[in-house]
Order: structure tokens, then sequence, then C-alpha cells
């Protein structure tokens, strides 16, 4: 099936705001397998998204639409399709009872505009906004699917995910796994996985450069959904054999919550030292629900000054080897247990750059330290990227050790 992806709003057209839509929705349709072969802006314009609704009729199986659901004036998609379609607004009471009630638990007076919001296709189905007031509208005619979604992302997307994903595999088995790794580059990952006898048809395997990450995405299609998961796995046990060490999960578990639930299952506490990181990785330990239970303190400790005075790093220590060295990320760890009762802590300091690096400690050079009561690793990397780009990558590389030393 082929997809169009058709973002509505005139703050869009004018660069006012990011069209961060079309990239998830292209990210999403291509795992169900679905083709997304077309993205059109349109601004708030009954004729000019009359002309690209049009269009879309033509050449696309599946047209999705954000934005143009809310109770102003200039929100015009679903008029608009109506009236492209020929198809009559209907109200659905229910709905336009619930709204009412949403603005009620708020103590808001709900205006005229509002109403606008209970109004729908005829023949189409309302798709549920746990994060909103405007609901999304799913439709069939001629064959074509049409799926209208609301323009904030954190409402599309997880009406996206949990009810419009259901709608779109219900034609065919379709079994979707992720494998996630760090530590080796997508195209080196990309060709050591052609020389693995994992390919063959109905099957899609690719990868996908992420954050510090890559991921390997499975999607297999199949009228027999029991031979096509034992087929999958099959397939995730070569690619785990062959890149064990670069595993940290799979599917849609982040490495933080990873490192958080392995902490639960192990009964342990964990703390950190941050330098070059700023606090990135106490961030996204504490970005996990529950990670309170697991998580003790994070202490940046930027300075020298600070990494004397916090963690008992000695002064001949950095006057010899410097802040950013073995000595200094074992020091650091050392002085972070003795600090408190946590079983794991983990030191990183490290040069994110844009300035500060030499010949012999780069730009990008990180030391990491992981450490319980018994024993301790000291890991040296060397990332590149920018000052952001390399605190992420220190960050995600901080959680793998971490997971690996646990």
């Amino acid at each position: 099936m082929k997809a169009e992806i058709i973002t509505t709003g005139t703050e869009i057209m004018i660069g006012s705001i990011l069209n961060t839509n079309s990239k998830f929705l292209s990210s999403k349709l291509s795992d169900l397998g679905i083709e997304p072969c077309y993205h059109t802006s349109v601004e708030d314009s009954v004729e000019k998204l009359s002309s690209v609704i049009r269009i879309a009729l033509d050449r696309a199986d599946v047209i999705i639409t954000t934005g143009g659901l809310g109770p102003t004036e200039d929100d015009l998609t679903k008029e608009t399709i109506a009236k492209v379609l020929g198809l009559e607004l209907e109200k659905d009471i229910d709905l336009e009872h619930e709204i009412y009630k949403r603005f009620k638990r708020m103590n808001v007076t709900m205006s005229n505009n509002n109403r606008k919001q209970a109004l729908k296709p005829k023949g189409s189905i309302l798709i549920k906004n746990d994060n909103g007031t405007a609901p999304g509208i799913f439709l069939e005619y001629n064959n074509k699917k049409l799926i209208m979604l609301p323009g904030p992302p954190n409402e599309m997307i997880p009406m996206f995910n949990d009810y419009v994903t259901p709608m779109l595999i219900t034609d065919s088995n379709i079994i979707i796994r992720s494998i996630n790794t760090i530590g080796i580059g997508e195209s080196n990952l990309e060709e050591k996985l052609k020389n693995l006898d994992i390919y063959e048809d109905n099957f899609n395997i690719s990868t996908y450069a992420k954050s510090g990450t890559v991921e390997i995405k499975i999607i297999g299609k199949s009228d027999n959904k029991e031979a096509l998961n034992h087929k999958i796995n099959e397939k995730i046990k070569v690619i785990k054999d062959n890149f064990n060490d670069y595993i940290y999960g799979f599917d849609n578990k982040s490495i933080a919550e990873i490192v958080v639930d392995l902490l639960r299952e192990k009964n342990m506490q964990l703390s950190l030292c941050e330098s070059c990181t700023g606090g990135l990785i106490s961030s996204k330990i504490t970005s996990v629900p529950g990670a309170s239970r697991v998580f003790d303190r994070a202490i940046v400790t930027y300075s020298n000054n600070a990494k004397i005075h916090e963690l008992n790093v000695s002064v001949d220590t950095l006057e010899r080897y410097g802040a950013v060295s073995e000595e200094t990320a074992f020091e650091m760890a050392k002085g972070l247990l003795n600090k408190t009762d946590s079983d794991i802590v983990l030191s990183v300091t490290g040069i994110a750059g844009p300035d500060g690096g030499s010949k012999e400690k780069p730009v990008g050079l990180v030391y990491f330290c992981v450490m319980n009561r018994k024993e301790y690793k000291v890991i040296k990397n060397i990332f590149s990227g920018n000052r952001a780009t390399i605190q992420e990558r220190a960050a995600i590389k901080s959680l793998f050790e971490i997971q690996k030393f646990i």
C-alpha cells in the first residue's frame, strides 16, 4: 500500500514550527509495511487543501492528515474532506458530552466553537484522543483509508500508536521486532548483517541510526502468524549470536528503562558523578517511572575544585594526569562509592568540545569508571560529533556500561 502524509497549517508553511509529524508517521508506516510515497504540507485554505486531498485520493491508498481538527475558524480539515467526498457532517452527541465534561473538570466554560469538534463526516469512526479535545477520524472511501489526526505531537503520537496502528494492520499478519545496539556504527553493522543468512522474501531487515545507538528492525509478513513468529525468532537468534556484545535490548525499551529494571531486580542502588555530561545521565535515569527506588544521587563535578572537594580526587592526580584521565575517573568513582551507601557507581569525565582538545587528548575523549564494592572497570572512548552529540553518546554509553556491569 502507498501512503500520503498531509500536514496542514499556515504556521508550518511559513516556518514558524518544525514539522516533526511527517517524520514520525513515515517511520511508523514503514514499520507496518506501508510505503510512505508522498509528503505534502498545505496552508489553512479550503481551496488548497481540497486540491491536495483530490490529488492524494488519486495516488495513495492511505491518506493521513495532521492538523486542522481544532475549534477555531482556520481548523478546516474534516469540513474540507467531507466536502471533497460529498459527505455530510453529523454531530456525535456522546462526543459533545465528553468534551463538555472535560471543560467542566477544568472549571472552564465550553465555547460554541468547541461544539464544532463533535462533528464528523457521515460514516466515519472517531479516534479517541486521551490528551486533548480534538478526536481523530477514520474513514474508508472507495477502498481508500483516510485518517485525520490533530497536529500537536503530544496528542497525535499516542493516538497513532494506540488506536490507528491496529486499524492499519487488520488486513494482514505483520510482526515487527527491533534489536537495539550500542558501540557499532550503522554502516559497519549493515555490512556485517549482509553476510548473515537472514534475508528472504516477505521480510524487511533494516538499520536505523539513532542518538548514540543503532536499531535493527525486522518486519515480517505472513498469513501464518505462528510460523512467522518462529522465523523472526530464528533471525533474532542469529543476529544475537553475532552481535551480542553490542546489543542492549529489544523492541521499544530504552537503555535507561532497562538499567532501572535491572537495578530493581537486583535490589541495587545507583549513584553517578558526571563531569562532561553535566547531569544528562541522571536525567535519563530519572525520566523512568520508579527510578527513585534504585537511584540514590548524582553529583555534577564539573570543575577540578568540585572533584577535589566532593569526591576526594587528589590534587596530585589532577596535576599529573589531568581531569580527563583513567586515574581521575577511577578516583571520582571511588570517592562517590565512599561517600554513599550505593551498590554501584559510575563516573564520567571527558572533553565534549568544541575547544579543550589536544593531540594527546582530542575532543570526544571520554573516560568512564563503573565500580561496586568488589571490583571496577575503566573504559576509554573517543566519540565524534559536536558538543551535544558527544555528550549524548557518552550518556548512552554510560548506561550501557552500567547494564553490563550489574
